[in-house]
């Protein structure tokens, strides 16, 4: 897959109970980038994100954002292969 990028990331801090799924799936939506995220157990919120190298960097910039009632305190970034096809961004439970 030429010119795809795919990346897990895990966003730490104050992110669960802001809606910082529901923005991260719009913002995602917005730059054309494929996915999905989730609230995880320890408070965290984990995310896929594949699509285009530069609207993939755009969604991750704006996850050391977050919505306005967020605090991110960091967002540590794995590289994915890119070989799974996923056709929008969804929130996963």
């Amino acid at each position: 897959m030429a010119d795809i990028k795919c990346v897990r990331a895990r966003i730490t801090g104050v992110v669960q109970g802001v809606s910082f799924r529901y923005h991260t799936q719009e913002t995602a939506n917005l730059h054309g980038v494929n996915g999905w995220v989730r609230n995880m157990p320890d408070g965290s919120v984990e995310a896929v994100f594949q699509g285009d190298p530069k609207a993939v960097k755009a969604v991750l910039d704006w996850c050391w954002i977050g919505p306005s009632f967020a605090r991110v305190d960091d967002v540590v970034i794995q590289d994915e292969p890119a070989d799974e096809e996923f056709s929008s961004f969804r929130i996963a439970y």
